[in-house]
Order: C-alpha cells, then structure tokens, then sequence
C-alpha cells in the first residue's frame, strides 16, 4: 500500500490526521493524497481514454405507478462523463458527512447534526434530472443537498462548525444551508413542503418554465400541512414535484408502525405517484426526469417516494442501532449500497476501472480534508454580527436588545 510520510509519522492517504494534530501534518494531507494518485497512475496501468466505454445501457427497476398511464423507462443510458459525475458528487457526500461524524465526535461541531449517508443517490439522480433554474426545498438533513445545489465544501463544513466562512455566515448550523435557488434547510417537519408549493405558485405566476422540488421524510408525511399543500398544488395544477425520501425510519419509528398507509407515493390521491428505487442513482434520475416532463407539459404537480435507507441514526444524538440491528444495517451497505451499485456498473461495463476510481476516491478526501482544515481554522463571527442580515434593507439602525432600553446597531 502507498504510504506517504510527514516528518516521521506515516500517514495512509485516505485516513486523515487527527483534527487536533499538527498543522504541518493536517495540511499536508492534500499533498499526500495527489502523491497517491500519482503513484496510482503510475503503477497500477493508467489506461487512456480509447481504452473505455463512452455509453452503456443498464436495466433498472420498475417503478410502481399511482394515477398514471406510463411510466420512467427501465433500459437507461449512462454515459461515461456522467457515470464519472456521479460518482463523484456521491463519494464527495459520503465523505463530507462522515467527516462531519468524525468533527461531531470531536465536540468541533455542536448542536443538531442529520446525516444524509446512504441516501446519495436519492439527491443526486433529482439534481442530475433538473435544471440550475429549478428551486428546491428540503428537510434538516441538507449538507448533500446544499452540495448538489452548488455550495462550497468548505462553505459547508464552515457552516456545521459555526464559522463566518459558512454559507450562512456561521448562524444556521446544520439545518438552515441556502443558495440561488435553494431555500434550505429546514427544521420544523414538514413545514417545507407548503412553502415548496408557494415556490412553485410563484413560478407560475411569473410564467417561469421552472419547476420546485418539495422534499421531505417518512416521518414528516402525516403532517396536515402537506395534504392541504397536496391540495392546493392541485387545485392550481402548480408546477411542483413533492419528493418523498422513505428512509424507513422517521426518528426510530419504523414506518409500518407510524404510518397506516406506507405507499407514500399514493398518498397524493387525486395527485399522479411513482415509487422509485431510492438507492439507484440512474432509476432515480430517469424518474426525476419523467416527473420533471409531465410536470412541465403543464399537467399538475405528480408526488415520488424514493425507498431509501440512512446508515447513521437519525441525528448524531441517536446511534441508530436500539430500534434495528447493525446486522440490518451491514446487510443494506452489502447489498443495496449506492455507491457500490454505480462502481460496479461503471467498471463492469468498461465505462471506467478500478484504477480510475480510486483516484477520485483519493482527490474526493483530499477536497474534504482540505475544506474540513478551513472549516476549523476559519473565525468564528463576531458579536456584531448578531443583528445582521435580519431585514434586506435595514429599516432603522438599531433594533431592540433583549430588553426594550437595550438598543443594538444593525447593518
């Protein structure tokens, strides 16, 4: 195995030095990790480009219908960019979020922390489905999202640990992450799928060719606010694709116990459903895509239920393990993992090699290290920040402290 070393310690590029280590040692991790993607190249019989698939065709799951005619196809197409895409955006999820594990443990971030690993799929098939233009809205656990969407790593990570550099300034934590199009991030259940459809009416009352992807839990689809959303997107017939990521457990209740109905994508009654393959990231992807046309054609909202599985437990309070077994959980990361699925897709059908993805693998956690270097380096904000950004355009220069004779300056 390659090992680089730094003043005497080895390090294993991919395992990454303690956060309270050395500085000289944390920051040359990134070296140490292109040092083995060269050596990789090098000796493991880098191939060129004539040498791989440019297109394959792959069969995936059929997806259960609700209301509707037709349905996504089965045979799909990948393309070798694609499939490299892919892989990527989901290693790079899975290695945030286990980074962030790791700085939770560590007491570096605090607070409420929801992971998205063993779900990768579920947001990278809608983000490679839809179009920048498009608006989406999700739940509390939004890192991999707030990724696909287009904010920084570091921006993230930045954000989990409370520093100005966070996409929020440091003052949302884990679940309030924003960007162009991106309207979080939200911690009361369910409540973002009503504004998801207030998205979706204001494009069309602006006659915007975009649509909004409403996404929310198992645990949150007994909420009466998302059947009355559920209804008014109809009612309006408003471009809306509402996302429902079955994860099988809403906290450590088993859906088969909070749920009398457990066919989620039904739910929508008047509403046209799909269930979908949530650990397929091209099943996925084929039926954003179908949604997103009949959506477009003007024919109404339609609601998707991606079976799908969380590894951790809810959040980090929660050890995911008292209300199932870790053989179940060993059983889904053998059989059903997402990212194993595209890797041997990838390389079974001559699209990439082993090689090759162990080279991204290897820049992948030299990214996360190097944005999880700034994230706990970055300042944290200063108390002047605390009444800033509250309103646009600042109404008055000050605002009422806690008190009402205490007057505090705004920006």
């Amino acid at each position: 195995m390659f090992v680089a070393t730094h003043n005497g310690p080895q390090f294993v590029c991919g395992q990454a030095p303690p956060v309270d280590g050395p500085m000289g040692q944390r920051g040359t991790y990134a070296i140490q990790c292109a040092l083995q993607a060269l050596w990789l190249r090098r000796n493991l019989g880098a191939r060129s480009l004539a040498d791989f698939a440019s297109e394959a065709t792959f069969d995936v799951k059929p997806c259960l219908l609700h209301g509707l005619e037709s349905a996504p196809p089965i045979s799909v197409s990948l393309s070798r960019e694609d499939g490299l895409l892919y892989y990527k955006q989901m290693q790079t999820i899975r290695r945030m979020e286990l980074k962030a594990d790791q700085l939770y443990k560590q007491k570096v971030i605090r607070g409420f922390c929801h992971l998205y690993d063993g779900q990768e799929a579920c947001g990278v098939g809608i983000e490679n489905a839809i179009k920048p233009t498009d608006h989406l809205i999700t739940a509390y656990r939004v890192h991999g999202i707030a990724y696909l969407r287009g904010v920084a790593l570091k921006s993230i990570l930045s954000e989990l640990t409370g520093r100005q550099g966070g996409c929020a300034k440091g003052k949302g934590g884990s679940m309030h992450m924003y960007f162009k199009n991106f309207y979080g991030g939200n911690g009361i259940v369910g409540a973002q799928v009503p504004l998801g459809a207030g998205v979706a009416f204001a494009l069309k009352y602006q006659g915007l060719d975009s649509l909004c992807v409403a996404m929310y839990g198992d645990g949150a689809a007994n909420q009466g606010q998302i059947f009355e959303a559920f209804n008014m997107a109809s009612l309006w017939s408003l471009p809306c694709l509402f996302v429902c990521e079955n994860n099988q457990f809403g906290m450590g209740t088993a859906v088969e116990r909070a749920s009398a109905n457990v066919d989620y994508y039904q739910r929508g009654d008047y509403i046209p459903g799909i269930k979908v393959d949530g650990m397929d990231v091209l099943c996925v992807r084929e039926a954003t895509k179908f949604a997103a046309d009949f959506i477009r054609s003007g024919k109404g909202p339609m609601l998707m239920e991606l079976e799908t599985y969380r590894y951790h437990g809810h959040s980090m309070s929660d050890p995911g393990v008292s209300y199932r077994t870790r053989e179940e959980i060993k059983e889904v990361r053998t059989k059903s993992d997402p990212i194993s699925l595209l890797r041997d897709r990838l390389v079974g059908s001559g699209l990439s090699s082993v090689e090759e993805l162990k080279e991204i693998d290897v820049k992948v956690r030299g990214e996360i290290e190097e944005a999880s270097q700034f994230a706990t380096s970055d300042p944290e904000p200063p108390l002047s920040d605390l009444t800033s950004h509250i309103y646009k355009t600042s109404l008055n220069s000050c605002i009422r402290g806690i008190t009402p004779w205490q007057q505090l300056a705004t920006a």
